[in-house]
């Protein structure tokens, strides 16, 4: 089963012409014309849709897997500053813990050495 030949095509005009007529023929192939290019136009749309809406996905995906890359690193990128910050706080914190360990320290001794001045004064 190939294609139709030659001897087909003039075999189905001459049963056309029959059927039909000469005065309907022409007619006929103009009106089968119109129908096969509108046919030919309508297959080519629905393919170029086609291939549009693969092409969307492909695209669509191709942004989903990037937007969830991204996601990845940037919640990479704010646990790593989270860390940082946890522990410069807690740096901040112990500075501050020695400086009012040694402040205390200092106010102590000052008060020691108020109540050491006091009995020298008073005497």
């Amino acid at each position: 089963m190939g294609s139709i030949g030659t001897q087909e095509i003039i075999i189905i005009f001459i049963i056309a012409l029959i059927v039909f007529g000469p005065r309907k023929l022409p007619e006929l192939g103009k009106s089968l014309g119109k129908g096969l290019s509108e046919f030919k136009k309508a297959s080519h749309e629905l393919r170029r849709t086609w291939e549009d809406e693969v092409k969307i996905d492909k695209e669509k995906s191709a942004l989903t897997s990037a937007v969830s890359e991204s996601a990845d690193s940037l919640t990479g990128i704010v646990n790593d500053v989270k860390s940082n910050l946890t522990s410069m706080v807690n740096d901040i914190g112990k500075s501050i813990d020695i400086d009012v360990s040694a402040a205390e320290q200092e106010a102590s001794a000052s008060v020691e050495a108020q109540e050491e001045a006091k009995p020298e004064l008073s005497k």
